[in-house]
């Protein structure tokens, strides 16, 4: 895995960390069937991540989000990454949005098949 580099433009005010990673999204505006899709993460910080998409998100629309965590629970166990938030930007085929809630969960299922042996 390479290293995640971390920028500060001006207007932000939290680092935002290049970061590759698996992610999948639904993204649900009143008035419209929800859209759900799979992609990868461009950047993520505390307050937002952004995310390639193939079709233009509407801006405003809620957005429930899970990205594969690089990191395993007792080493096997995958972590994901739930967030919901608003998309609050999309152009050249990347989406941003603001993260109103995020939380850590914990796959049942090891990753590994030395792990599944132990279990």
């Amino acid at each position: 895995m390479g290293e995640a580099k971390a920028k500060l433009s001006e207007n932000r005010r939290h680092l935002r960390y290049t970061l590759a990673l698996p992610l999948h999204y639904r993204v649900a505006l009143k008035g419209s069937p929800p859209h759900v899709g799979a992609s990868v993460t461009v950047d993520i910080s505390t307050s937002g991540v952004s995310f390639r998409c193939r079709r233009p998100l509407p801006v405003g629309a809620h957005v429930e989000m899970e990205i594969d965590w690089p990191a395993r629970y007792a080493e096997v166990y995958p972590i994901h990454l739930q967030l919901t938030g608003f998309v609050v930007r999309c152009e050249g085929g990347i989406a941003a949005a603001s993260i109103s809630s995020l939380r850590f969960r914990t796959g049942a299922t090891p990753v590994s098949p030395a792990a599944r042996e132990i279990a």
